[in-house]
């Protein structure tokens, strides 16, 4: 896109994108990707009552290494409607590496696409990218390709604007998208993904336990530390 400088001379400026930054792996792969591709990058997080709350902060620390602004939502409110329905936000509900326990929280992406609409209308970005992958698809039904294409028309029709959201990456399991974040230069030291709060990734939750498979899968390092 161009511009007038008001000189005559013409000044090239990047096209604004919105990323939604979880401070994982796979989002923080998009945000990398997403500057590569030379959009203006702009990231979101969320507080939406989750036990992990370092999933903010490791968030803060791409976005900081990526020298992009991050816009962070507080919606701790939630933890109110999601206690009693998932373990990321109740602590009466163990976590361990069964799939079979309610680890999904309900219409979460749809809720932070929500908000990243909202921002996105708000500092003219045209784009919107989340960290939704292949190996996802069969569980999680806001990481499907139908519902992230039915969402960019709800929010084409609710704002009047030319909004794109996508999940760049829908179509590959997780160890692609490591190695891919591999080769971006990912920092992954710097990312999280335990349903936990300790100090170091439990090791035993399904997130983590997806999260060595990707890296085992990938024959890439895993630099992170498990307890």
């Amino acid at each position: 896109m161009r511009r007038d400088s008001g000189g005559g001379e013409n000044i090239t400026e990047k096209e604004k994108c919105v990323v939604v930054l979880s401070g994982g792996p796979d989002s923080s792969t998009v945000a990398y990707w997403a500057r590569k591709q030379g959009y203006d990058l702009h990231a979101i997080t969320y507080k939406y009552g989750q036990i992990a709350t370092k999933e903010v902060e490791y968030a803060a620390r791409i976005a900081e290494r990526l020298r992009t602004p991050i816009k962070v939502v507080d919606l701790s409110s939630l933890r109110d409607i999601f206690s009693g329905v998932t373990s990321l936000c109740d602590e009466n509900i163990p976590i361990t590496s069964n799939f079979s326990q309610p680890i999904i929280v309900p219409f979460r992406n749809a809720i932070f696409l929500s908000t990243a609409v909202a921002y996105a209308i708000a500092i003219g970005a045209t784009r919107i990218f989340y960290g939704a992958q292949g190996s996802d698809e069969a569980f999680y039904p806001d990481c499907r390709k139908e519902f992230y294409e039915s969402f960019e028309k709800a929010a084409r029709l609710g704002t009047g604007h030319s909004i794109s959201i996508k999940a760049p990456f829908g179509d590959i399991p997780k160890s692609a998208l490591i190695r891919l974040g591999h080769d971006l230069g990912v920092p992954f030291d710097l990312t999280w993904s335990c349903y936990l709060n300790g100090p170091k990734h439990c090791g035993k939750c399904e997130s983590c336990m997806n999260r060595k498979k990707a890296f085992r899968e990938a024959e890439v390092v895993d630099p992170t530390e498990y307890a």
